[in-house]
């Protein structure tokens, strides 16, 4: 090999040498960063490897019992107070008994389980024990009865107070609160339908449909759609609603028509119903003796009897009702005849003043004492629904007639009464203007209900 060839191989080697040594640097720098990265975690090992194993369960437990006295509580007149009471409240519950009560309540010494049994005010308690009556009572810490209040109705409650001589009961009527409420409903299937999903009371419901009895037929004139207002009486204790009471205001939009009716008390006290401009809304005669009934058969010169089969006119309104149901005298009247008459079965005549006359057939029974020449007031009681006579099921035949003729008592005019006198217009446009603007209230806003 001569000089050249050995140069030209030193020449190369030297390049790779050089790219040699760089890569086995790097390697040696990755391993001490390596090494020293590694150095805390060896040092956690060599922690866990020196501490002592520690458990948790060999630990050994102790209950201590320590008594803290309590601080004195110190009233306004700076003597100590030691007495301590216990005041529940609660409702009868179905089944209840006295004795499950007073238990529930706490109440153990045996003189007040005695006296509220043998005394004649408190005693009344365990007769009037009807689920959902109110339950307040107060004892002391030992279960001995201070006070005890039970609601016999929405107005009286019975009262026992523990005296110096004993315990001593009575009587009390709560003094109420009076606000009205306000309501929305809208018509998706009846009035009742509505009134529930409202939270409207049902004798809320009834009054609406009294009111507006000879201008809305609730049972077939109702629309989905149609809606009312109604403002009503709410007597409160203490803030809770404890009862409802007379219609003040109501707004019924029934086909798209709007009927109004604002409540007035006069100097009798009694409610009369009048349009916001002041005309009585009071019937001589109630249109349906019934409440809420379904016409079944209405008012024709020429019906085919189901029962006899031909041809026959029907100069009244057969009004399907279940048997016992109530029937109303339709206006002021004296009773003309009471008993059992072919076809209609057992009946009833009233005849009302201005030659009116109507007639109650196939009543089941009829009221107590009723008897020809008695005088009867407009929605008393006179009979029940039955289907005696000539009928194929339980329903009130219902004829109106004037001067001897029929008329349809569905459609017939009804005078009104009880107009609004002179002297109380003042106060009732007062009234009327102040409830009118309420009902706009509900009507214009989208408020569902104020109480």
């Amino acid at each position: 090999m001569d000089i050249n060839e050995l140069n030209q191989n030193n020449s190369t080697q030297t390049p790779i040498l050089a790219q040699n040594t760089r890569k086995a640097e790097r390697k040696l720098k990755l391993r001490w960063i390596l090494a020293i990265s590694c150095l805390p975690l060896f040092g956690i090992y060599a922690a866990f490897g020196i501490a002592p194993q520690t458990l948790t369960g060999s630990i050994p437990t102790e209950t201590i019992l320590e008594e803290i006295s309590l601080p004195a509580v110190v009233g306004a007149d700076s003597t100590q107070v030691t007495a301590q009471n216990f005041w529940y409240k609660d409702f009868v519950r179905r089944d209840d008994t006295l004795q499950s009560i007073l238990s529930r309540l706490n109440i153990r010494n045996r003189d007040a389980h005695d006296f509220i049994r043998s005394d004649q005010t408190a005693s009344e308690i365990a007769k009037a024990l009807i689920p959902g009556k109110q339950i307040e009572a107060e004892t002391d810490i030992d279960g001995n009865l201070v006070s005890f209040e039970y609601q016999l109705n929405a107005d009286q409650y019975i009262t026992i107070q523990k005296t110096n001589s004993g315990y001593k009961a009575e009587k009390q009527l709560h003094q109420f609160e009076v606000r009205p409420i306000l309501k929305s409903a809208n018509i998706t299937s009846s009035l009742f339908g509505a009134t529930d999903a409202a939270n409207i009371p049902d004798h809320v419901a009834i009054q609406v449909a009294d009111i507006f009895e000879s201008e809305i037929d609730f049972h077939t004139d109702l629309r989905r759609g149609d809606r009312f207002n109604v403002i009503y009486e709410g007597s409160y204790h203490q803030g809770e609603l404890l009862k409802t009471g007379d219609v003040l205001a109501v707004e019924f939009v029934n086909n798209g028509k709007t009927f109004r009716a604002i409540g007035y008390r006069g100097q009798d006290n009694q409610m009369q119903y009048y349009t916001p401009e002041g005309q009585s809304l009071h019937k001589s005669f109630l249109r349906s003796p019934l409440e809420f009934t379904r016409v079944s058969s209405g008012f024709s010169v020429a019906r085919f009897h189901p029962v006899l089969q031909r041809m026959r006119a029907h100069k009244g309104v057969d009004m399907a009702a279940p048997t016992g149901t109530r029937i109303k005298a339709s206006g002021d009247a004296v009773v003309d005849f009471v008993g059992r008459k072919g076809g209609y079965g057992n009946v009833i005549v009233l005849k009302h003043n201005n030659g009116v006359s109507t007639v109650y057939g196939h009543l089941s029974r009829f009221a107590a004492g009723l008897h020809r020449g008695a005088k009867v007031s407009q929605g008393e009681i006179i009979g029940f629904v039955g289907m005696t006579g000539t009928a194929t099921g339980p329903h009130l035949h219902y004829e109106f007639l004037l001067n001897g003729k029929h008329y349809d008592p569905m459609k017939v005019a009804l005078p009104k009464s009880n107009a609004l006198e002179a002297r109380n217009k003042p106060e009732f446009d007062r009234i009327s203007n102040q409830l009118t603007a309420q009902l706009r209230l509900l009507s214009s806003s989208n408020i569902a209900a104020l109480e």
